[in-house]
């Protein structure tokens, strides 16, 4: 095939075959995401550029990106951003990639601020291990009057998450902390705590995918041995700073959600509500409030 023959349609077609043969689990789909980025439109556009020719630098970071993604590489990566609550998101190798399970959390942590006596106090919130800031920049978008603070060990994920929070026109509404947990912000309490933590076993770990395994931060998905390990720590700590009727949200592992909810009973600080379960109907989201 000539230089001139790579119409979009067909670096489509191509694509997403080669990128079959090496492991994708939606090689289409991260077809059409790396040649609209290399393109610089939106995935819609190519479908009405199928007969279009494409043009060599556009052939030349789209060649790029393909070898790169056969190789493993997520394409969060490679594009520099995902999508995460109808907001985009900038992602580096610093942080780990929005997932849509984490999705869950943040409708739970809405639905329960709207659940607030009318007339009450703006609502305190913080995100422990924002990460790229999802949470975080989704809560204070969608919740004007609240009062959001952001929290992870890895200066690099803090400085991702304020560069999003800035592109979102939030940066200035939440407070920022580099730190573990919650020993950053001393005895201050909170209305809302919430949690993406790590909390991958080591077994699990080495189950996973080559392209989550091998590329994503490591200390962000390894909990340790048993998963449970990080919201072992977190859970006390939550005890202690949240405020009376708060409630504590921590996106898990389906594999450690017994666990993770005997953690959570060992505390007599707090009341248990059930785990809420993502669309596959697997636990996700284990849930407790901090009684009256």
């Amino acid at each position: 095939m000539t230089s001139e023959s790579w119409t979009i349609g067909r670096l489509l077609t191509w694509t997403a075959d080669y990128l079959k043969t090496h492991g994708s689990d939606t090689p289409r789909l991260d077809a059409e995401v790396l040649l609209a980025a290399a393109r610089g439109c939106q995935r819609i556009q190519l479908y009405t550029a199928f007969d279009e020719l494409a043009d060599d630098r556009t052939r030349q970071t789209f060649r790029e990106w393909v070898r790169r993604r056969a190789e493993g590489t997520p394409v969060a990566y490679l594009v520099g951003y995902r999508e995460f609550y109808s907001l985009r998101f900038r992602v580096t190798p610093e942080v780990l990639i929005p997932r849509p399970e984490t999705e869950l959390l943040v409708v739970r942590l809405l639905d329960l601020v709207k659940e607030r006596t009318p007339g009450s106090a703006a609502p305190t919130i913080v995100d422990v291990g924002t990460g790229s800031g999802i949470i975080a920049v989704c809560a204070t978008k969608h919740l004007p009057d609240a009062r959001v603070t952001a929290i992870d060990i890895s200066g690099d994920a803090i400085e991702v998450a304020r560069m999003n929070a800035a592109e979102h026109g939030v940066a200035e509404r939440i407070e920022w902390f580099t730190g573990d947990l919650l020993s950053t912000v001393g005895d201050r309490q909170f209305d809302f705590i919430v949690s993406n933590p790590p909390y991958v076993s080591a077994a699990e770990f080495e189950k996973l995918p080559k392209t989550v395994r091998d590329f994503e931060p490591r200390a962000a998905l390894l909990a340790g041995d048993r998963g449970t390990e990080v919201i072992g720590r977190l859970v006390p700590q939550a005890v202690d700073r949240l405020a009376p009727g708060g409630w504590l949200l921590v996106e898990i592992s389906p594999m450690i959600e017994p666990a993770a909810a005997e953690l959570l009973r060992a505390q007599s600080g707090l009341s248990i509500a059930p785990t809420i379960k993502d669309l596959a109907g697997l636990p996700r989201i284990i849930q407790a409030r901090r009684r009256e």
